[in-house]
């Protein structure tokens, strides 16, 4: 590996494994940046100065398998490929470990910004904004359309039980991040646990669904859809309600997570939800249970860094204000609860 190799990306291995597979389609030296940004599988843009590529590999160090499968997210966008679901072209998985280090799979560049803040909202307007929050619940909707067996996702996840199962997983993160007391999260997990509703019919899901996951090109059109790594066979409604749950968190001083719902011309939560129903046709009257489950699953996740920042395992911009986050979230779930 050279000095100018970002790390995670050797070029001088790389390159014949990419003339191997994609031949003839590199044509110059390689270049690899690193795009900042992304909290787990680590995105780096290729390049030989006529042609990008885009590379996912999972984090540096000791990973799970289990927790960063390459083999999961180059299968589910290549089965979306030819849906309403815009995605990258899946080109090649690479499941030796000697070339990089780790698994990988390398995918098409896609032209398009990813809007991670409001301030990168505000510019394009509130009829654009407003415009661009409406394509992302369609696109959502196209998303829980496909028949999983039709695009060979038939056996992608275990549809059966995925509610019980999502909050058993979620009360055990929590439990190894408690450090302190947080006032109504047992609370919050009792009352989920006693409500859980009947899913309706199972469908691809994202598992974190949200505007910064996405890119938008120049004409506010959702170009790809990005992330796939949590993606399963599951409950739609999971992915409505984790949207309404990002798009009002700045409500409740969490800006250092998200704040695109402060943009101007941002539907409200109430709205997304309104429009996803009357796109999908779906039963939302639930959606007060699965928005309380989100808000319990972003609160838990914030514990957790909560606990690692504490712990002096962690560094990074906002960590210090993130405890802060974990008791309006606990306090939100809870008021979504009600009269359900």
């Amino acid at each position: 590996m050279s000095d100018a190799d970002p790390p995670g990306v050797d070029l001088a291995r790389l390159r014949p494994y990419l003339d191997r597979e994609l031949p003839g389609a590199v044509t110059g030296p390689l270049t690899a940046r690193l795009i900042e940004g992304g909290r787990s599988n680590l995105t780096y843009i290729i390049g030989d100065g006529t042609h990008r590529w885009v590379l996912r590999r999972p984090p540096l160090g000791h990973v799970l398998p289990t927790a960063h499968d390459m083999g999961r997210e180059h299968r589910v966008i290549s089965g979306l490929h030819e849906t309403a679901v815009p995605v990258p072209r899946a080109l090649s998985l690479c499941t030796d470990d000697n070339v990089l280090g780790a698994q990988f799979y390398v995918m098409d560049f896609v032209e398009g910004s990813p809007l991670r803040t409001a301030d990168e909202l505000q510019p394009r307007g509130e009829e654009r904004t407003r415009a661009i929050a409406g394509r992302l619940v369609e696109t959502l909707v196209d998303l829980h359309a496909v028949d999983p067996h039709a695009v060979g996702l038939g056996d992608f996840g275990k549809p059966d039980g995925f509610l019980e199962r999502q909050l058993r997983r979620w009360s055990k993160q929590l439990a190894a991040s408690r450090s302190r007391d947080v006032p109504g999260i047992d609370e919050l997990h009792d009352r989920l646990a006693a409500r859980i509703p009947d899913s309706p019919a199972p469908s691809i899901v994202h598992g974190d669904y949200r505007l910064d996951n996405v890119l938008v090109d120049s004409d506010d059109r959702i170009a790809a859809v990005l992330d796939w790594e949590m993606s399963t066979l599951g409950d739609p409604l999971t992915d409505v309600a984790l949207l309404l749950a990002y798009s009002q968190l700045h409500t409740l001083d969490l800006d250092t997570v998200s704040d695109v719902g402060a943009a101007p011309g941002h539907p409200s939560p109430e709205e997304l939800g309104d429009a996803y129903a009357r796109a999908s046709g779906r039963d939302v009257s639930a959606m007060g249970w699965y928005l309380g489950f989100a808000l319990f699953k972003l609160a838990v996740i914030l514990e957790g860094i909560y606990y690692r920042y504490s712990h002096g395992q962690t560094v990074g911009e906002g960590f210090d204000r993130i405890g802060a986050g974990v008791a309006p979230l606990v306090a939100r779930g809870n008021a979504a609860l009600k009269g359900n």
